[in-house]
């Protein structure tokens, strides 16, 4: 872990102090930090100026303390082996955002704010708009029809890309110093080594797979590396070191079962990879389903490296259930969908990872994914202006990429809100850092607002269910504009107060147990 504290200890306030009980330069130093605090949310702190006074943290001047030496931000990804579809789409975000940031470019935001929006009349259609599965330019393919209905709609900010007034972070320069994972779990454990122990980096981002988040935690825990994980998963990880930034159960398996259950009628069918992703999300759709009057009649858990599905086909065909929960990852089990089509298989399908992340829906002929259903937070085709915006970005740098999924916005967007926080922090210290973490904040990503809880190391995010038809154009059939990350906190955990380094499972939820029916 790079030790880049500052031992010049100047000044210490408690924004929360009494004004009256300050003395007279006390409170001028007050109002200057609010002052700062201000102009640091907004992306705009002079480099020599980021300054915190905030409850436990320490005064930094961050150019003094730790001179021209690059910011290093670690980052692992599996940029070949059965993983890769994934792996290289979340590099290029890494690129990207390292460029922007080393530009001078950041995204709105700050501590518990955001750009917000307004809430307007407007004009809208029956039906909402399906987007073309063709290219990136989110061609309209049908608009809804006619605009016959007035009703009161939200118009969130479209220009969320500004200066930060910082070209790097504190006036330092970004290095991405990027390693590939292969695929291979083993190889990660090596590779998290090197990048904390030798390369010394001032944050680790890293990790698609659980397996492989869950194999170089405890690397991150043994040296208090600050790690970010940015991948949608299956939720439960209370670590201390650790920032989950992609959605999680209750943000995606809730709403998409729910859905379904809805449309299609109670009796799923669950088919996932066998490992500790599929295994829980599994267990949690089962858990969740008889809450809404749902139930789970069948669970498969395949191998990653099986590509060939046609018994699994036959028992799905068999079973005859109402709808599919397909929880596939990796280049071989994607494998299932061109499959089922040719062998006549048309159940409604759920899924919280296919579309957003392995853009099935593009790379196989329809009708592959034909009604298949996912609650995602990002995915290409989102048609708002701050995500069309977002992709030009991309494309005008990597203009060779078929898609921009799930994953590739969160890491984007996490390696902004870490060079926000370090600006507002004054430092890259890592125990500083996390601390700065923990403020609560609010930044603006493609998605739309993200908001990183305190207590969780979680974030609220914007969740839509889109739904691929017969031709794999996309639409989006229900909006939720926030849904809180809030399972952990129903467990009791707050990492600020009670700092643990575990991950949770339905299991140890009583809450399932109480209202789920009886057999």
């Amino acid at each position: 872990m790079s030790d880049q504290s500052n031992n010049d200890h100047e000044l210490s306030i408690d924004p929360m102090s009494n004004p009256s009980e300050m003395s007279g330069s006390a409170k001028a130093d007050r109002r200057k930090v609010l002052k700062l605090m201000g102009a640091a949310s907004a992306g705009l702190a002079a480099p020599g100026l980021g300054a915190t006074y905030l409850r436990d943290f320490e005064y930094t001047r961050s150019v003094q303390a730790q001179g021209n030496s690059p910011v290093k931000i670690g980052f692992i990804e599996d940029e070949s082996g059965n993983l890769s579809v994934y792996g290289i789409q979340k590099l290029h975000a890494a690129q990207l955002a390292v460029k922007e940031i080393n530009e001078g470019k950041t995204l709105k935001g700050g501590p518990d704010i955001g750009a917000g929006g307004l809430g307007t009349l407007g004009s809208i259609a029956k039906s909402p708009p399906t987007i073309s599965k063709e290219g990136v330019s989110l061609d309209v393919v049908n608009d809804g029809g006619a605009k016959s209905t007035t009703e009161v709609v939200f118009d969130e900010d479209p220009d969320v890309f500004v200066d930060s007034g910082d070209k790097g972070i504190l006036g330092r320069e970004v290095s991405l110093v990027s390693v590939d994972g292969q695929s291979n779990n083993a190889l990660w454990q090596q590779l998290a080594r090197r990048l904390i122990q030798q390369d010394k980096v001032d944050v680790l981002v890293a990790g698609f797979a659980s397996a492989e988040r869950e194999a170089i935690r405890p690397i991150v825990d043994q040296f208090k590396q600050l790690y970010f994980y940015t991948n949608q998963y299956e939720g439960g990880v209370a670590d201390a070191n650790t920032f989950c930034t992609g959605p999680v159960c209750e943000q995606q398996v809730i709403p998409v079962v729910q859905y379904m259950v809805e449309k299609f009628g109670p009796r799923g069918y669950t088919l996932a990879a066998d490992y500790n992703f599929g295994q829980l999300t599994a267990a949690w759709t089962k858990a969740f389903a008889p809450l809404v009057g749902g139930q789970i009649i069948a669970e498969e858990f395949v191998p990653l490296s099986v590509s060939e599905f046609s018994q699994v086909i036959a028992r799905v065909q068999q079973a005859k259930p109402d709808w599919v929960m397909t929880l596939l990852v990796g280049q071989n089990q994607q494998n299932y969908y061109p499959q089922a089509a040719a062998a006549g298989l048309k159940f409604p399908m759920a899924s919280t990872v296919n579309m957003a992340q392995g853009y099935e829906h593009k790379r196989f002929k329809p009708p592959s994914l034909a009604n298949m259903h996912n609650a995602i937070q990002y995915q290409l085709e989102v048609p708002t202006a701050r995500n069309r915006a977002f992709v030009k970005r991309w494309m005008a740098m990597f203009p060779q990429d078929q898609y921009i999924g799930e994953m590739a916005q969160n890491t984007y967007f996490t390696i902004h809100l870490y060079a926000k926080a370090a600006r507002l922090a004054g430092t890259t210290d890592q125990a500083t850092m996390k601390k700065a973490l923990e403020l609560g904040w609010s930044i603006e990503a493609p998605e739309g607002s993200v908001f990183l809880d305190p207590g969780t190391h979680h974030c609220a995010h914007y969740i839509r269910l889109a739904v691929a038809d017969e031709n794999h154009d996309v639409k989006f059939v229900r909006d939720w504009p926030s849904i809180a990350p809030w399972w952990l906190t129903r467990l009791g955990v707050n990492l600020i107060s009670h700092p643990e380094y575990k991950q949770y499972t339905p299991d140890e939820d009583p809450f399932f147990k109480m209202f789920a029916k009886k057999a």
